[in-house]
């Protein structure tokens, strides 16, 4: 950090026409501060004392005379501050002064001659000339041209600035971040890679300036001019980076309106010229006072830009321009008392690093790469983010073997890799809390069996016992419902064989002889009623597995018995009727949907015909000058009517559309309703059935002197024959007996013998399982039971 006040010079213009002598003087002793003394000269008036000061005297750092050359200028003024933004710290120089006394000329130079070039191009080529010797870092240089013109800002270097006026260009706006950092909208930088695009920015920038003839300067520049070289520089493979900012700063001159007697569009120049230096003195002031706590940056937009210039971060220098003519020894006085002023400011420059993130994830990455490679080079192996199923399965034997390994030297050695070391340690933890409870229900299963172990033998023989009886239970309900399906078969075989020869009676024999096809296709007309319940019968068992999703908690005879409950039952008629309705309308309504959009395209057709009528109508008119009618004509009239016509069959179908939807609505929650009424009479029918096979079983009584297993070993042995019968069955449903002809409805009398010698097993009032294996058993033992009875 630098701590020093704002450095100030004086430079002296030279005269128009010889001066009188005597006016200044310059003190220049090498052991003092050089001194500026400006003698006014005393004039006597009639009649009237003159008592003001004849004497100034002002200290400057140097004061530059008549005769000092820009060279000597920007040696002792530029050149210190461009060395420190080439080491990283911010730098200001400002020219100020009052108008026609050489501020433009001192920062930017005289056109004329190359010996005129003020601070700004001299200052680029000793930048770009040092930045050429120092090779041991990479700079970047970037060059913007701001214009306060009015107490508004302008970019010069705007490519548009040369074809547009300035108030049609972009303004600069000022923007202020949490931290107090001045950002500048809309203004660009430009990249200057060497001295020559540097210089080309800036006579573009200068091209574009405000430059008007004034009374006391024939070009006087009408606006302030903030000229900055933002320079940014850093060793290859560090990451950190040097900023750095120049401002040098041309200032509008001062003038006083009394005396110059300009109007018009230069008065109201004036006005914003002196209003923004006012401002200016304002900061200074601020600045100077010890005890001041607010400093009003933001009074103009010249103050802010320069808020770190004026008592922040920055080494800034100014540059007091002075016409020492009799005519100007006031203005001049004034400009060395705002120069003492600014002497009164410190400013702390900080040199401006940071470190770039960019080039510090870059380094770590690289970092951590190389890491990896060294540990990948230790160990032998690559590693992953995260273990593989085969690293995952050593570590488990490794840790099993080291578990079950009786020798207390024994180790575990996983390696230095901590992701295996930590999936060691959590695979123990997990085995430890496993053990621990499986010792709680161990400790507790042995007392609870020391205490009851002869009552859960008999337990165990009860359950069995139960499980047995449960499972006859549900043979006995599905061979009587098997009975039942027969019965009702042979019913329908015999009121169809009676329907076919009342038929055969009924027809007269010119049909019989004349057309014989005829009769032939009237008699098959009569074949599907009479085979449609043979053909329910056969898709009875392929509605097993439709509703898997509602019976999930069936076991399978009991989902084959709710099939047969179902036909049977007096809504499934309803049910079906649903359905066929349902789709119906869903049909209908498909068709709906595509009239109406048939018709909306068609009313969208009529009224674009319709439109281009209107169209050729006025055409017409156009070309042959004739008014348009105001009555349309019978096309036209044709057109709406169809439009109307359309509209109104549009209206119908979709009120009709309307209509359908509530129905198809009312009809989908009644088939649920019914669906859900039927599921709970199934469960009550299933319930009942079972409660009355297990009141009339027979042989209830007789194992209660005897042992359960010794009670049933024959019936055991007998379904096991019955089972071998009919080990090749690979579905397990039940499927219907079929259709008998005349010849088995004589046998189908004496299968009842055998029916009824097959053996029952004791039943219990334990509710059923629903056990799966179970349930296939029954269903294979039913089937070797239909096969037997049907060679019988």
């Amino acid at each position: 950090m630098v701590k020093q006040t704002i450095q100030i010079f004086a430079r002296v213009k030279p005269p128009v026409r010889k001066h009188q002598q005597g006016i200044y003087s310059i003190d220049e002793d090498e052991k003092l501060i050089p001194s500026l003394e400006i003698i006014l000269p005393r004039d006597l008036a009639d009649g009237f004392v003159n008592n003001k000061r004849e004497s100034y005297k002002f200290k400057f750092q140097r004061i530059f005379d008549q005769d000092a050359n820009q060279e000597t200028v920007f040696e002792n003024i530029a050149k210190p501050v461009a060395g420190s933004v080439l080491a990283g710290y911010n730098g200001t120089i400002f020219a100020y002064g009052q108008t026609g006394s050489g501020k433009t000329f001192t920062i930017t130079g005289g056109a004329e001659r190359y010996s005129d070039r003020g601070i700004i191009p001299r200052t680029l080529s000793y930048i770009f000339e040092q930045l050429q010797k120092d090779s041991s870092k990479i700079y970047t240089t970037h060059i913007s041209y701001l214009e306060i013109y009015n107490e508004c800002g302008y970019d010069l270097l705007d490519p548009r600035h040369e074809a547009s006026s300035l108030e049609d260009l972009p303004k600069v706006t000022i923007l202020e971040d949490p931290d107090q950092n001045i950002h500048l909208k809309n203004l660009t930088l430009h990249q200057a890679t060497t001295e020559e695009e540097a210089l080309n920015l800036l006579f573009l920038g200068d091209t574009n300036r405000m430059i008007a003839e004034t009374p006391m300067n024939q070009a006087s520049t009408r606006s302030h001019c903030i000229f900055t070289i933002h320079l940014s520089s850093k060793e290859p493979g560090s990451a950190t980076v040097r900023h750095a900012k120049l401002h040098l700063v041309d200032l509008a001159g001062s003038e006083r309106v009394a005396k110059t007697g300009v109007g018009g569009h230069l008065l109201t120049e004036a006005k914003y010229i002196n209003l923004s230096l006012h401002y200016l003195e304002q900061v200074i002031i601020a600045l100077s006072e010890k005890h001041r706590s607010h400093i009003p940056y933001r009074n103009s937009m010249m103050t802010s830009v320069l808020r770190d210039s004026l008592g922040g971060n920055c080494m800034t220098t100014m540059i007091a321009t002075l016409s020492l003519e009799k005519r100007n020894l006031d203005e001049s006085i004034s400009t060395c008392r705002f120069a003492q002023r600014v002497a009164l400011i410190k400013n702390e420059a900080v040199l401006n690093e940071e470190i770039n993130p960019r080039l510090v994830i870059k380094r770590l990455q690289k970092e951590i790469q190389e890491l990896k490679d060294e540990l990948a080079m230790v160990t032998g192996e690559q590693r992953t983010e995260a273990l593989t199923e085969a690293e995952l399965l050593q570590l488990e034997k490794l840790i099993t073997s080291f578990l079950e390994d009786q020798d207390s030297d024994s180790r575990l050695e996983v390696g230095a890799d901590m992701r295996k070391v930590h999936h060691c340690f959590h695979h123990l933890k997990k085995l430890l809390n496993d053990k621990k409870i499986l010792e709680n229900n161990t400790v507790s299963s042995e007392s609870k069996d020391q205490d009851c172990q002869e009552p859960l033998k008999e337990e165990e023989y009860r359950k069995l016992r139960d499980i047995l009886k449960q499972r006859d239970n549900e043979i006995n309900i599905l061979v009587n419902m098997l009975k039942k399906e027969k019965k009702k078969a042979q019913e329908a075989l015999h009121l169809a064989g009676m329907d076919r020869r009342e038929f055969r009676q009924s027809q007269s024999p010119p049909f019989r002889l004349g057309n014989p096809e005829e009769g032939q296709r009237m008699r098959l007309s009569s074949a599907p009623s009479q085979a449609q319940d043979f053909s329910i019968l056969g898709k009875r068992s392929s509605l097993l597995h439709k509703k898997i999703g509602m019976r999930e908690e069936m076991s399978l005879g009991c989902q084959e018995a709710f099939e047969i409950f179902k036909r049977d039952h007096a809504d499934s008629v309803t049910i079906d009727d649903n359905k066929q309705i349902l789709k119906q309308r869903f049909s209908e309504a498909k068709a709906l949907g595509e009239s109406i959009n048939e018709a909306r395209s068609k009313i969208g057709h009529l009224k674009e015909e319709i439109t281009q009528r209107h169209i050729q109508q006025v055409a017409l008119g156009i070309s042959e000058n004739m008014a348009v009618p105001l009555m349309p004509d019978q096309q036209e009239e044709k057109l709406r009517s169809q439009l109307e016509e359309e509209k109104r069959r549009y209206k119908t179908m979709f009120t009709r559309l309307k209509a359908l939807k509530v129905e198809i609505e009312h009809l989908q929650l009644l088939m649920d309703k019914a669906k859900v009424k039927l599921q709970k009479e199934f469960e009550v029918w299933w319930a009942e059935e079972a409660t009355n096979l297990q009141v009339n079983s027979p042989a209830v009584n007789s194992l209660d002197h005897t042992k359960p297993f010794l009670q049933t070993s024959d019936s055991q042995h007998e379904r096991s024959q019955l089972l071998s019968n009919k080990s090749d069955v690979n579905a397990r449903k039940i499927l219907p007996s079929p259709c008998p002809s005349p010849h088995s409805q004589k046998q189908s009398s004496t299968s009842t013998p055998l029916e009824d010698s097959i053996p029952k097993r004791p039943v219990s009032s334990i509710p059923l399982t629903g056990d799966s294996q179970t349930d296939s058993d029954i269903i294979a033992f039913i089937k070797a039971r239909q096969s037997i009875l049907q060679k019988q």
